[in-house]
């Protein structure tokens, strides 16, 4: 299987997981929106909760380029450690929703020196390195 066969394949189960885990309040149903012959996948949320209308897009990914690119990524936890577990190196994720677009691996990269440099625990130094500290 070549390389972007298997991103499809890996995106395509990562989101379908996703989509079985129900948020613990509300009346809120998440779902897989995958088009596998653009390169676009989505997690969405709708329904609703303590009587408000629920709706949005939760996670954004585009494969272009050879690469996954993390456009939205609004999972608590985040997707792109998910991804690298799942086998899609670090240097083929772009955090695009950064403003010059790193690719997982030079973010990584650089939140390990900016936390040599100032001794600070990873959660703050990694808060530093996306307001561009």
């Amino acid at each position: 299987m070549d390389t972007i066969a298997t991103y499809r394949e890996i995106l395509k189960q990562a989101l379908l997981d996703y989509a079985q885990l129900r948020p613990s309040h509300g009346d809120i149903h998440p779902e897989a929106v995958i088009d596998e012959a653009r390169g676009r996948y989505a997690l969405m949320h709708t329904g609703w909760d303590r009587g408000h209308r629920i709706r949005g897009n939760i996670l954004y990914v585009t494969l272009r380029d050879q690469k996954v690119h993390i456009e939205y990524d609004g999972m608590g936890y985040g997707i792109s450690e998910d991804l690298v577990a799942r086998g899609i190196p670090e240097q083929d994720i772009v955090l695009a929703y950064m403003p010059e677009a790193p690719t997982l691996a030079d973010y990584e990269r650089e939140e390990a020196q900016l936390r040599k440099r100032s001794s600070l625990p990873r959660s703050i130094a990694a808060a530093a390195v996306s307001q561009g500290a």
